[in-house]
């Protein structure tokens, strides 16, 4: 009887590691496109801090990014539990911030491009750099990243539990942890990687070998195109997420663009959708920004 026991028991184990399995391919699968913004964002997030300090502000992002999923998680098993009509305004607002944060940063780069054609400005700009505190400088860095990782990880355990709603609790949590631990690491593991490529770049281009100098030399010139290129693509990210996490909230306009791109070719199709979750994304994040200067303004008045 022990035996047979010990079997049953065995195989139970095997059928839900099996579940779990097959489930955590799907929400890994599922999330992939949010991992790509996700990494986007936050390798542009740590640009400008010294080198020597760079991997050390990875590791301050990638530790809040577990305390915001330690958050995440159980917080997403209740509401799913108790109030699963929630999870859709939530994300929503979170969405809202993202927008607001992109329109903050296309604002904050016209207005550098601006002042870079001022000398005045440009030393102005300089001089403040230098009386700022590293240490604070840092610190902000990492609050900012760590607030746009909350919204994105909340998207992908909101993504991750839509898949595994159906299935037991057990599961549920196995699935939603794995898959929170595995992006951490994979994500920040990769920007640390992105940062110090041009450290790689200096330490290949002092080799002996012919190829490893051209590595080097290449590595060297790619790195700060790379960083631009992602700023960008981070930027664009925060209104293709937002963006489309109001679209998907909004049901009569996410249905309105199914409609239309219905019988569009797969790339055109995504163009659209995607284009649609950008220009609402944009517009989104611009009403929040002159709602909260207009409360920024009222306060300030009041006071």
């Amino acid at each position: 009887m022990a035996g047979t026991s010990l079997l049953t028991l065995l195989d139970d184990i095997a059928t839900l590691l099996d579940d779990i399995s097959v489930m955590g391919k799907v929400a890994a699968k599922k999330t992939a496109g949010v991992l790509g913004d996700d990494l986007s964002l936050n390798a542009q997030q740590v640009t400008g801090v010294k080198a020597n300090r760079e991997l050390p502000v990875v590791w301050g992002v990638a530790k809040g990014s577990f305390l915001n999923k330690l958050i995440l998680v159980p917080l997403a098993l209740l509401i799913s539990a108790f109030a699963p009509w929630l999870i859709t305004p939530l994300l929503m607002l979170g969405g809202a911030y993202l927008c607001y944060e992109g329109v903050e940063k296309v604002l904050h780069s016209l207005q550098h491009d601006k002042q870079e054609k001022s000398p005045e400005a440009r030393q102005q700009r300089l001089n403040k750099l230098a009386q700022q505190d590293p240490r604070e400088f840092e610190k902000n860095k990492v609050k900012g990243a760590v607030r746009t990782d909350f919204i994105l990880s909340a998207e992908i355990v909101a993504i991750t539990l839509g898949i595994v709603s159906e299935a037991p609790l057990l599961n549920q949590v196995l699935i939603l942890a794995g898959i929170a631990i595995l992006v951490t690491i994979g994500v920040y593991g990769i920007v640390a990687a992105i940062v110090k490529l041009d450290d790689l770049g200096y330490w290949l281009k002092d080799k002996s070998s012919a190829v490893a100098q051209g590595v080097g030399r290449f590595l060297l010139g790619f790195a700060p195109w790379l960083m631009k290129i992602l700023s960008v693509v981070g930027t664009l990210a925060m209104f293709l997420v937002g963006g489309g996490i109001i679209v998907h909230g909004l049901a009569p306009l996410h249905h309105l663009i199914e409609q239309i791109t219905g019988n569009m070719s797969g790339l055109v199709a995504s163009l659209l959708s995607n284009g649609a979750s950008l220009v609402l994304g944009f517009i989104v994040g611009s009403i929040v920004l002159l709602v909260v200067n207009l409360i920024a303004k009222l306060r300030g008045k009041s006071v």
